[in-house]
């Protein structure tokens, strides 16, 4: 529809027709009605009318092509990056999009019209790497994650987009600090821990390297909680990181989806007498996008991460409010709205692990519909073709729904046979596993599916009796079959998201060597087994993860950047970092450790001063900092760290004051949120307060040893902890962390 918007009636074709329903769906707040089927991969603005509605310019006699022609010349050029240029842009947006005045603007107001100034360039590049895709006819890859712990967009944005000279030129010009408005912008909540960061990390990479590939997920209002210390014990309130606006999101209510919840199926026959399925009923949520643009560095290649926020199909229930039924006037909207709310809400509830399932089905719908409505926009597709052009990455268990989901399109909605469905699926998707934890091997009761996903509970009931049939074949009836089935049997039946994520996919991946051996050995014996005696033992494959330099060296600490670049002559390492070699043979320099020393002074310095501000806790800077910063959880040993301490300071306790002289100065930093249902971790964070209080107060060591726990860990933070670092732990029980990439971040540092 955004396409079409300027033109006359006269242009469309046919015009008549086209415009009325054009018209008619922009009219309504929703178009669909949950008592229909069929109403998947159409948005709602367009609706499917303008897959086949051309754009170029109308051979009419009228002055309107002349216009287009105008307009389209005036969008021909990039915005100048020169000082002066940015300086006139920002000046621009601080007084017509924010409606600020040139005498009262805040550092706020400045970092959003700053955001926006920045966004307009991304926006360029955004929309010439889609067309470029586009005309390339390439291969996409999508990257279906619950979570992207992506950190401040403008710092990483500017570095990536080669701007950090002009931009900080611009606002020195105009008496501004350009750090200064860094500090400003939120941290995006989106995501938790290590995984969420991974993702961030692949996106920043894919772009970099100029692959086609885009991320998807959910615009989570409120994302991951901000974590308080009160009276020792850590204390959840909502974070809400959208709420003074994100300057580097875009909008998108012309890219909206139906995605249906509850519902009953029933049997039929469609349009041309086939026999069929049909999903009615339940409720209707829209699926709106918003697109964070991801720039590539030294690339002009820019990707999207798509997020989709949650809204209702019906806007408001004008009766019920007229009849002083206020409440439940706007039940269905706060309904809708809870599932893009918070990530990760507390799942110890019946309520709340159903929450948790409907969030992933949202998200996964969303993106399946929007993926694959992209490849049949390509003229003359056939489903064949289908594994060439798309290959979708599902990031932990979190979106395994999406081989059901992507059966029910191909079958249901595109009327694509069984057989090949099944194979077109297993050839698009893929999985990687996280973890060895039971609780993340995500499991849904059988009769929650039912209620919230009918049609899928039968979809992979098919899919799992043919693969029981497949297996008695193979190995006849044994324990092989009890545990490859896709259900677990017992008390509450339950469908195992993990094996259905094994059997729909291409590839199986973990994510460092010693977890892959253990996926093949311990996870998923018997799947393994299966895949050798099929000839596929490189089904199951190893991908170590990783971190970008960009973001953990380049933007976190410059000062260190700046002497990797100086040794090396060039900024070449920021992509291969096999680079950094070549300081090996620096490694005797004196004029290279009295700069190293000074750059890891100053972090030090950043750091004290960021404690003080937060914490109003004092350091000594010539301390050895001793820092774990994790996810609270009792396979990661937080515990030990503390015992660790208490020991240290028993033992100064006992020395004379000679010998504690003697003794290295250390500081010991504890970081990380434990999840709200997670009671052990939370009295681990008390337990490292109670002995902190100790430690620290004590007249006789506190010179000596000083214990902290730093509230609300989050990418800024770790951004200031890890350059500071002389120590970082990393002491989880062995064959329990998949990968740990926090390691990569400190040892970089």
């Amino acid at each position: 529809s955004s396409d079409l918007w300027f033109q006359q009636p006269s242009a469309l074709h046919p015009s008549s027709s086209v415009t009325r329903r054009l018209s008619a769906t922009m009219s309504t707040s929703s178009v669909w009605n949950a008592s229909e089927a069929a109403f998947e991969m159409k948005r709602k603005s367009s609706f499917s009318l303008l897959d086949n509605t051309e754009r170029p310019m109308p051979d009419t006699g009228d002055e309107h092509p002349a216009q287009m022609e105008k307009l389209w010349k005036l969008m021909s050029t990039y915005e100048p990056n020169d000082p002066d240029s940015i300086q006139k842009a920002f000046a621009r947006h601080l007084e017509y999009s924010l409606a600020c005045t040139r005498f009262n603007f805040t550092k706020q107001d400045a970092y959003r019209a700053a955001g926006l100034v920045l966004r307009d360039r991304l926006l360029e590049s955004l929309n010439d790497t889609n067309a470029y895709y586009r005309e390339q006819d390439v291969k996409r890859g999508y990257y279906l994650s619950a979570e992207y712990l992506i950190g401040r967009h403008m710092q990483n944005a500017i570095a990536n987009l080669d701007l950090e000279k002009p931009f900080k030129d611009a606002f020195m010009g105009l008496g501004m600090e350009l750090e200064e408005l860094f500090h400003e912008e939120a941290d995006p909540a989106l995501g938790n821990g290590g995984l969420g960061r991974l993702a961030a990390c692949f996106l920043d990479s894919m772009a970099t390297m100029s692959l086609p590939c885009w991320g998807y997920g959910i615009r989570y209002s409120y994302g991951m909680f901000k974590q308080y210390i009160e009276n020792g014990r850590q204390v959840e309130r909502p974070d809400f990181w959208i709420g003074d606006g994100c300057p580097f999101e875009i909008p998108r209510p012309d890219i909206t989806y139906p995605v249906r919840m509850y519902g009953h199926v029933e049997e039929g026959v469609d349009e041309n007498g086939h026999w069929g399925l049909k999903w009615f009923g339940g409720e209707i949520i829209q699926a709106m996008a918003y697109d964070n643009p991801i720039p590539g560095f030294d690339t002009y290649n820019t990707n999207n991460l798509r997020l989709w926020r949650a809204l209702p199909a019906k806007e408001f229930d004008l009766d019920a409010y007229s009849s002083a039924n206020f409440t439940q006037a706007v039940e269905q909207r706060r309904r809708a709205e809870d599932l893009s709310a918070v990530l990760y809400p507390n799942d110890a509830t019946y309520e709340g692990k159903e929450l948790r399932l409907r969030q992933q089905y949202f998200f996964v719908c969303a993106s399946l519909q929007d993926l694959l409505r992209e490849f049949i926009k390509r003229p003359n597709y056939k489903w064949s073709e289908l594994p060439d052009k798309v290959s979708v990455q599902m990031n932990d268990t979190h979106p395994t729904i999406t081989v059901a989901e992507f059966m029910r399109l191909l079958v249901d909605v595109q009327r694509v046979g069984w057989d090949e469905a099944w194979d077109l699926t297993r050839k698009c998707c893929n999985y990687t596993n996280h973890t060895v934890m039971p609780e993340a091997l995500e499991k849904w009761p059988v009769e929650m599916m039912e209620r919230i996903l009918p049609r899928h509970v039968q979809i992979i009931g098919e899919i799992n009796r043919r693969w029981i049939n497949e297996l008695l074949e193979m190995y006849g009836d044994g324990p092989m079959i009890e545990k490859l089935s896709l259900f677990e049997e017992g008390e509450v039946k339950k469908i195992r998201m993990g094996n259905l994520a094994i059997l729909g996919s291409n590839k199986v991946n973990g994510v460092a060597a010693i977890h892959t051996e253990i996926i093949k050995k311990e996870t998923f014996p018997e799947y393994y087994r299966w895949c050798c005696d099929k000839g596929m033992p490189d089904k199951i494959v190893n991908m170590t993860n990783g971190v970008t330099q960009r973001r953990w060296i380049h933007c976190a600490n410059p000062v260190l950047s700046s002497i990797f670049t100086k040794y090396l002559g060039s900024q070449k390492w920021l992509t291969d970092m096999t680079l950094l070699k070549g300081m090996l043979k620096f490694k005797e320099d004196p004029k290279l450790h009295v700069e190293w020393m000074a750059m890891k002074q100053g972090c030090k310095a950043k750091l004290a001063a960021y404690l003080k501000e937060h914490m109003d806790l004092d350091i000594d800077q010539d301390a050895l900092i001793d820092i774990q910063i994790k996810r609270i959880h009792e396979y990661k040993r937080q515990l030990m760290n503390c015992l660790y301490v208490i020991h240290r300071y028993q033992t100064l306790k006992r020395m004379s004051p000679q010998e504690r002289e003697r003794m290295q100065k250390r500081v010991v930093l504890i970081g990380g949120k434990a999840a709200s249902a997670y009671v052990n971790a939370k009295i681990i964070i008390k337990l490292i307060g109670n002995v902190s209080k100790v430690v620290n107060n004590d007249p006789e060591t506190n010179r000596y040893l000083k214990f902290a726990f730093v509230p609300n860990y989050r990418v800024s933070a770790a951004e200031v902890l890890i350059p500071a670092s002389d120590i970082s732990e990393h002491i989880s029980t062995a064959g329990t962390e998949a990968s740990g990439t926090s390691n990569m971040k400190f040892v970089m540092n």
